[in-house]
């Protein structure tokens, strides 16, 4: 133990040294060191460099759908690097991984979703879909179309394009230079999408992003019919339709791909974080039959949009496995069922206490939001404090106003998991509330 303790210190004081942390807040690193420094990961816990146990009640980033610490994709990723660890897919250049995974993803996927353009992760599937659009309606002769519609609450990532996608506005505010062409509108108002589209002019719109379940503004869930709607409003319009499923894909929500629920087929699809469960780095964007064929008939030269890792041969193994996991230990099925539970607890605890004005949920998706209307500050973060402090790890939501707590755990969780998981949060909130 004091050997740890010295350790502590040491890697405490090299991170605040030479780790600037994405986001993060830059003056609690360099005035406290890493909140935590993780060692190892078993199931639904994470253990840090104290031995201290924590429930993942995020799945980490939204991604390790099927929990620590599993052997079989380290098993496999071994295996994939030691006969081909990387080669280039520039050039027509291929690899036995990434189309068995291409293939696998289109077997999956929601109706004619057939072909897929790999990234490293999300941000740099959103950026490909929205440059994928403009230049499919380039091939078609429309180059006016560039213009991409998102939701106001979003989340899409973080390069240029994707920021710039992203409804949440400290987002955008971080950077004073972004992309063009990019408009917001109200995140549960398909009037409101036909009204920006008229006045826009639809021959200037390229494609409307939407995730199904809005995960980082707060787990936002659309009212009944309004992807329908505005399904409908793309086709009426010639307006690309693409999901945002990089939290919402490989079993979150409930389903596969979160979209599914309303039995509507995209035109393009992002995904990531959960197509390996964190064990590698991988994104991608789905096209559907149509899109693919246009691409097909109608470009001559080479498509000059690629990264260096995309197809990656060992993360597209590693995806694989995972995938294959997901399906043999029915964890789909699971997220759905724990997604019950999940919201029922919720529901539970907000009985309890009068300040909780809503609670939500889809899957294994769930947030508790407070009505902080006569306090002075959120109280969200201070249920996160105190809920790490017991050994939950969970996650606040103020942006625009908010003051949300939302959870996410890894789709093998249990029902006393679950409940013990819910335990935690109930007593964070009592103490947070009592300490205001």
């Amino acid at each position: 133990m004091h050997r740890n303790h010295n350790l502590q210190d040491e890697l405490s004081e090299l991170d605040k040294k030479h780790f600037l942390h994405p986001t993060s807040p830059i003056q609690q690193q360099q005035e406290h060191g890493p909140a935590f420094i993780f060692t190892r990961g078993d199931g639904i816990y994470l253990y840090d460099l104290s031995g201290k146990k924590m429930i993942d009640g995020m799945s980490s980033l939204w991604n390790v759908n099927i929990g620590h610490g599993r052997e079989e994709l380290g098993k496999v990723a071994k295996e994939q690097m030691s006969t081909l660890a990387f080669s280039s897919n520039f050039a027509t250049f291929s690899n036995e991984p990434a189309i068995r995974l291409a293939k696998k993803l289109a077997d999956i996927s929601p109706g004619d979703l057939q072909s897929t353009f790999f990234t490293s992760g999300g941000s740099e599937a959103n950026d490909t879909a929205y440059k994928l659009a403009r230049h499919y309606w380039i091939l078609k002769g429309q180059p006016n179309r560039k213009k991409i519609i998102s939701r106001t609450k979003s989340y899409h990532g973080v390069a240029i394009g994707s920021t710039s996608a992203t409804g949440l506005k400290p987002f955008r505010d971080f950077t004073n230079s972004l992309a063009p062409d990019f408009l917001h509108v109200n995140h549960h108002s398909s009037d409101s999408l036909r009204e920006l589209i008229e006045k826009e002019g639809p021959d200037t719109i390229a494609a409307f992003i939407t995730e199904p379940v809005q995960g980082a503004g707060g787990v936002h869930i659309a009212p009944l019919n309004y992807f329908k709607e505005v399904k409908e409003l793309c086709e009426e319009y010639d307006i690309l339709f693409i999901t945002d499923e990089v939290i919402t894909g490989f079993g979150r929500t409930g389903t596969y791909f979160g979209i599914e629920h309303d039995n509507i087929v995209p035109d393009m699809m992002c995904f990531a974080k959960g197509v390996t469960s964190g064990y590698a780095q991988l994104g991608g964007v789905m096209l559907s039959k149509e899109i693919h064929k246009g691409f097909s008939d109608m470009s001559t030269g080479t498509l000059l949009h690629g990264y260096t890792y995309s197809g990656h041969p060992m993360a597209c193994a590693v995806a694989l496995k995972n995938i294959g996991i997901i399906e043999s230990e029915r964890l789909i099925e699971n997220s759905k069922r724990m997604g019950k539970e999940l919201l029922d607890g919720l529901k539970a605890i907000q009985q309890v206490y009068p300040i909780i004005g809503n609670v939500r949920g889809k899957g294994l998706m769930g947030a508790i939001e407070f009505d902080n209307k006569n306090t002075a500050i959120p109280l969200a973060p201070l249920i996160v404090t105190e809920a790490a402090k017991r050994g939950l790890i969970c996650r606040s939501v103020v942006f625009d106003g908010q003051d949300t707590v939302v959870l996410a755990p890894p789709l093998i969780i249990t029902k006393e998991e679950l409940y013990q998981l819910l335990n935690i949060l109930d007593d964070a909130i009592k103490v947070a509330k009592k300490n205001m």
